[in-house]
């Protein structure tokens, strides 16, 4: 059974870990707690409860763009991952839609946006097709290896 709850403080290094497992971007683990303790109702992880695994989470922000003057609040997905094992159940479009949720219902975000790799097509089909993301541009070399990045963005 897959419990899903919002991500506390000590979820962080099962966090990193599954970052680390499947994704090429890795991040520091005082980014992650930056996150935490900033936006602490954005963030959610996925547990197996029998091994009480993190196997999945959503790392989200709000801009700080948005805290300029006549600037619409937006959210923003720095990361998410599922283990390889715990796919194709759903998790990544609940972790999404929870934290997309806490975005507009406490921030009163009016969009979200992420960055995907062009070569992601899994990831792509599960932004545009299960969770009505479009694209807004191409960022040309936005990863570190080169790789194109599209920008994609959700009205809330």
């Amino acid at each position: 059974m897959i419990q899903i709850r919002q991500a506390l403080i000590e979820d962080f290094t099962g966090i990193q870990n599954c970052n680390l497992h499947n994704l090429p971007e890795n991040y520091q683990l005082k980014y992650y707690l930056y996150h935490a303790l900033t936006w602490p109702q954005l963030s959610f992880v996925a547990i197996d409860s029998s091994s009480k695994r993190i196997v999945g989470y959503v790392l989200a922000k709000i801009d700080e763009d948005s805290e300029k003057p006549n600037t619409p609040i937006s959210g923003h997905i720095t990361s998410i991952s599922v283990m390889r094992s715990y796919r194709k159940l759903g998790l990544a479009k609940k972790l999404m839609k929870l934290s997309q949720y806490n975005m507009k219902a406490i921030y009163n975000a009016a969009f979200v946006s992420l960055h995907v790799r062009v070569g992601n097509q899994a990831a792509i089909a599960l932004y545009q097709k299960s969770l009505s993301f479009s694209v807004d541009h191409v960022e040309k070399k936005y990863y570190a290896d080169g790789e194109d990045a599209y920008s994609m963005k959700l009205i809330l």
